[in-house]
């Protein structure tokens, strides 16, 4: 049989743009080798699937470090409250959350992939899984078909590409169209993990000395070699049995991949009280100190300063300072340096985790070979890509899921117009 439109990858691009594609043709094929559609939309936002982000336009692409600009054109066809009006539509009604985070009214992952089914249904799409994509040909400039592992090879005009990147592989995302867009001339931009956690080989976190403890609203920044932030995110983090985690980590770890391209380790900071002054924090615990010269440091410190108690013991063992002391013994210069710790803890991570272990794939096919209203390939006739596939990376929060749903809706919305002509 004969398609107009092939779409393949079952994840959110995929489903988008074969809806696109069902809305404007015929004979639309979506094809998925596992065993079933969404299962990243299945388990994104912690199984309530963090749709979009109401953001404006210019702070959506400001959270989309990775070639969000490209996205300018594609945000004036179909944006954030587009994805909204969509899902509305399908009678999944969204709920707004803190920074901007769309969630479905249900708090269920499972009512937005199944919103969509349906519509792949209503629209008459046929869907395949269990269907490994082994090749798509080309003939004479052109998408000419696909090729199956069986060997199988079905006729088609057009062809969406929404296989994903490399990251989280247990969905199906295992790099498998990148060797297709070579095929077709395409560069395929370095791929490196973003929102990962991030690796150090410090003493406190081989020891495990803070392992399971959460900074609530913290300033976490990457340091370049004149101990410059290069970037800070403020948000909560969290240190493991091998570095850090937490939202504020995921966010700088692409920044730490740059950098450790041009040194062997990079340093990075955290500023635990990002709302106070450091000499008005000194003042303060000195006055303290006076006022209650018997008491111990550790006393005051944690009558005066809301950290978790770990942490505030933490940095007193790194000012080498006794939290048994008591305040009159102390000297004002160890307290300054003890306060300075609050401001700016300072180590060194020299790494990520792998790129299967990251959230979202960094690099992919250039952006540049794509035009950047219909997501078509500048090389190849009836060739599409969107999602992750594309060099195009965001921050968690619903940024990387909104330019998966819109260059997907794009992909296969133009990918039957050409396949009608």
């Amino acid at each position: 049989m004969t398609y107009d439109v092939i779409v393949i990858g079952g994840g959110p691009s995929g489903l988008m743009a074969a809806i696109a594609a069902g809305e404007r043709s015929k004979r639309v094929l979506l094809l998925d080798k596992g065993d079933k559609l969404g299962r990243k939309l299945a388990i994104s936002g912690g199984g309530r699937c963090n749709v979009t982000n109401r953001k404006p336009i210019d702070e959506l692409i400001q959270h989309i470090p990775g070639n969000g600009r490209f996205l300018y054109g594609a945000f004036s066809m179909f944006n954030n409250e587009d994805i909204i009006h969509f899902f509305e539509r399908l009678g999944v009604p969204l709920k707004e959350e803190d920074h901007g985070r769309m969630f479905p009214v249900s708090d269920s992952a499972q009512s937005v992939v199944q919103a969509l089914l349906r519509e792949l249904k209503r629209l008459r799409v046929d869907i395949r899984v269990h269907t490994p994509v082994k090749d798509i040909e080309y003939k004479d400039g052109a998408v000419y078909g696909v090729t199956l592992q069986t060997g199988e090879m079905i006729r088609t005009k057009a062809v969406v590409v929404a296989v994903g990147g490399k990251s989280v592989p247990h969905t199906g995302s295992t790099g498998d169209g990148y060797a297709w867009a070579k095929k077709a001339g395409h560069t395929i931009t370095e791929l490196f993990p973003t929102e990962v956690p991030i690796l150090s080989h410090e003493p406190f976190i081989q020891n495990r000395t803070l392992q399971g403890l959460s900074l609530r609203d913290v300033a976490l920044s990457v340091l370049n070699e004149k101990g410059k932030p290069i970037v800070t995110h403020r948000m909560d983090m969290i240190f493991t049995h091998f570095g850090i985690s937490g939202p504020a980590a995921l966010r700088c770890s692409q920044f730490v991949v740059k950098q450790l391209k041009k040194q062997s380790s990079v340093t990075m900071a955290i500023d635990a009280l990002p709302d106070e002054k450091e000499e008005m924090l000194f003042q303060q615990i000195i006055r303290t100190m006076k006022e209650e010269p018997k008491k111990t440091i550790k006393t005051i410190v944690k009558a005066t300063i809301s950290l978790p108690e770990r942490y505030v013991l933490f940095l007193l063992e790194q000012a080498t300072i006794d939290p048994h002391t008591v305040a009159s013994t102390l000297s004002h210069d160890k307290m300054r340096t003890f306060v300075s710790l609050f401001k700016k803890f300072s180590f060194s991570v020299h790494g990520t985790l792998p790129l299967e272990k990251a959230f979202v794939t960094g690099g992919g096919v250039s952006v540049k070979e794509v035009h950047p209203k219909e997501m078509a390939s500048k090389l190849m006739k009836g060739l599409y890509f969107c999602g992750e596939i594309l060099d195009i990376h965001g921050y968690t929060g619903g940024y990387n899921i909104t330019a998966a749903l819109v260059t997907g809706r794009l992909a296969g919305m133009h990918a039957a117009i050409y396949a009608n002509q």
